[in-house]
C-alpha cells in the first residue's frame, strides 16, 4: 500500500514536466519566470520544509546544511563543471539540479516508508504533503532543462528519473527501515536543504538577473507562496 501511495505523489511530478512539454513555446519564453519560481519552491522547502522537519529528527541538522551546501558547491565548480561568467555558460545547472531534486525524491519515497510504519493516518497525511510539493518540483526540473535548451525528449527522461526516485525511496525505507535511524534521516534531509539553498541562491536566481521582465522577481514570491500554502492545507 505504501509503494502505492508513493507513486501517487510522484506521478504528480510528472503532471509538472508534462505542463512545461505541453505548453513548451510559452514556456520557453518564459524560461525566466519559471526558473524563479523554481528558486523560490526550492528557498520555501529548503527553510519552511526539510530543515524544521530534520531539527525534529536531528539536533545537529544546520551542520548537515553546511555539508549539503558544500557538497554542491564542490560537485559544481570542482569536480563536475566549471564555474560561469555572465553569458559563457548554462549547461552546469541543469545536472546539479537533477542531482538535487533526485535526493530529495529519494528521501521524500523513504519518509513515506518510514511514516507509514509508525502511524498509518500521519503516512497519508505525509504523501498528501509530498503530492503538493512534487507537482511545483516537476515544474521545477523541466523549466531548468528547458532553459539549459534540452530537447523534449531529456527533459522527459530527466524528469522521469527525478520521479521514480520517490518509489525507490520507498522501496529502500521497506526493506532498510529497522536500519535508518531517525538522526540519519534528518541528516539526509539537512544536505537536502543544503544543496537546495545552494542551487537557488548560486544557480537559479543569478540566471533571472539576465531577464528584463521586471515579473520575473515576483514568480520567486510565487515560488515561495504556493509551498507555504501547500503547507498550510496540510497542517504543516
Amino acid at each position: 500500500m505504501r509503494i502505492i501511495y508513493s507513486l501517487v505523489a510522484a506521478s504528480a511530478a510528472m503532471i509538472g514536466a508534462l505542463i512545461v512539454l505541453t505548453f513548451h513555446k510559452w514556456s520557453e519564453r518564459n524560461s525566466f519566470l519559471i526558473i524563479n519560481f523554481a528558486a523560490g519552491v526550492m528557498l520555501t522547502l529548503a527553510f519552511a520544509h526539510l530543515i524544521p522537519d530534520g531539527f525534529e529528527l536531528n539536533p545537529n541538522v544546520s551542520i548537515y546544511v553546511l555539508l549539503g551546501f558544500l557538497v554542491m558547491f564542490f560537485l559544481q565548480f570542482i569536480v563536475l563543471f566549471h564555474p560561469c561568467h555572465y553569458n559563457e555558460c548554462s549547461d552546469h545547472t541543469h545536472v546539479a539540479s537533477i542531482i538535487g531534486l533526485s535526493l530529495h525524491s529519494l528521501i521524500d519515497g523513504l519518509m513515506i516508508a518510514v511514516v507509514f510504519e509508525a502511524n498509518s493516518n500521519l503516512g497519508i497525511l505525509t504523501t498528501l504533503a509530498i503530492l503538493l510539493h512534487k507537482l511545483p518540483d516537476g515544474i521545477t526540473i523541466a523549466g531548468i532543462l528547458l532553459h539549459t535548451g534540452a530537447s523534449k525528449k531529456k527533459i522527459f527522461n530527466f524528469s522521469l528519473l527525478t520521479t521514480c526516485c520517490t518509489p525507490i525511496g520507498t522501496i529502500m525505507g521497506m526493506i532498510l527501515f529497522k536500519n535508518i535511524s531517525m538522526p540519519s534521516l534528518g541528516a539526509l534531509l539537512g544536505t537536502t536543504a543544503g544543496s537546495f539553498i545552494f542551487l537557488s541562491a548560486s544557480d537559479l536566481i543569478p540566471e533571472t538577473h539576465k531577464s528584463k521582465n521586471k515579473a520575473t522577481s515576483l514568480m520567486l514570491f510565487a515560488g515561495v507562496i504556493v509551498i507555504i500554502v501547500a503547507e498550510y492545507i496540510i497542517g504543516s
